[in-house]
């Protein structure tokens, strides 16, 4: 199965409650579309268009209309800023003309695609050995599933990949590493329960630059109701590695919960006070119909987007294609 498939399978509440809001947007036009008696002669369909159904499942593009559509598109946690500048776009050029279903699904798949084809990178890899990425993000955002899916991908892809488990303070998040360690056939560093993160950075940093890996990706706690201590132990992470790499960390990686919705943005704004964040990973867009978010991160902050997730399989993380989910969102084939 494609990935797409498998996206728009997958975020199928998302799509469904747009596609469907969309549907019913459209089909709402019975009570201001003119009758056959009203409509000027100049309107009226010819005998083909009758049989077709030209007329049929077509709405005019006025004011009534695109306050629906932005009523949508705040329901699917595109945000209002957002929500407002689509629909805006959507407008011009249609204004008083008439619209179908699908020219509406094109026209806004064809907008949320632009605002997210610039932020459309994969993880970038650097001739840099070993690459440092920090993983970081709230508990429960689908942190440890994430570095254990990119390294198992970078390993199949031939990189030699060290894993830090560096949430020192959750057994749960470290089993999970190893867990992953063990299925992609990558080591997974560990210290004893509540040791020091910063110190079992630089051990795994020491090692994998004594193995000549080419990436070593380190997961982080992510207690932001402590974070003022969150903020000092990312510090002393990143002061700790500098010693030994002063260029590092070289990415660090958010990773968020689609399920969140729009918390999802204070978490990028909060993150990004913590730490230098380059990047973002969206996971567990299966679970929600608040797809819409990732249009709204993408709009207002312009950070790269390097993969999202739909499941929990290994290939349900993929690099993000900006046309692929706007069709996936919107319930449209590709």
């Amino acid at each position: 199965m494609s990935f797409f498939k498998k996206l728009k399978d997958k975020l199928f509440r998302s799509s469904d409650k747009i596609g469907e809001g969309l549907e019913a947007l459209v089909s709402d036009d019975s009570a201001q579309a003119p009758s056959a008696a009203e409509r000027p002669a100049a309107e009226k369909p010819g005998l083909i268009g009758r049989l077709l159904g030209r007329e049929e499942g077509r709405r005019v593009v006025d004011d009534a209309m695109l306050e629906s559509l932005e009523e949508l598109l705040i329901q699917s946690d595109m945000g209002v800023d957002t929500a407002l500048r689509v629909t805006a776009n959507i407008a011009e050029g249609r204004l008083g003309k008439r619209i179908s279903t699908d020219e509406l699904k094109e026209a806004l798949a064809g907008e949320i695609a632009r605002i997210m084809e610039p932020v459309a990178r994969p993880l970038p890899l650097y001739p840099q050995k070993p690459q440092v990425v920090l993983v970081v993000g709230v508990n429960g955002s689908g942190k440890t599933t994430t570095i254990g899916k990119l390294a198992s991908q970078f390993k199949v892809a031939g990189k030699s990949v060290v894993i830090a488990a560096g949430d020192t303070f959750r057994a749960a998040a470290v089993e999970q590493l190893q867990v992953w360690g063990q299925r992609a056939g990558v080591p997974v560093l560990t210290a004893p329960e509540g040791s020091d993160p910063a110190s079992l950075a630089y051990d795994a940093l020491t090692k994998a630059q004594a193995e000549g890996a080419d990436l070593l990706m380190i997961d982080t706690a992510g207690r932001l109701q402590n974070r003022a201590d969150l903020m000092e132990e990312l510090a002393k992470i990143v002061r700790v590695l500098r010693k030994k790499d002063p260029s590092a960390p070289h990415n660090t990686l958010l990773v968020l919960d689609a399920t969140t919705g729009q918390n999802a943005l204070t978490q990028v704004e909060i993150f990004r006070k913590i730490a230098d964040v380059s990047g973002l990973v969206m996971t567990k867009l299966d679970g929600t119909a608040r797809g819409g978010v990732l249009v709204a991160l993408a709009d207002k902050f312009g950070l790269p987007i390097h993969a999202i997730g739909v499941g929990e399989q290994i290939d349900d993380l993929a690099p993000f294609d900006p046309q692929d989910f706007a069709n996936a969102l919107v319930g449209r084939d590709a």
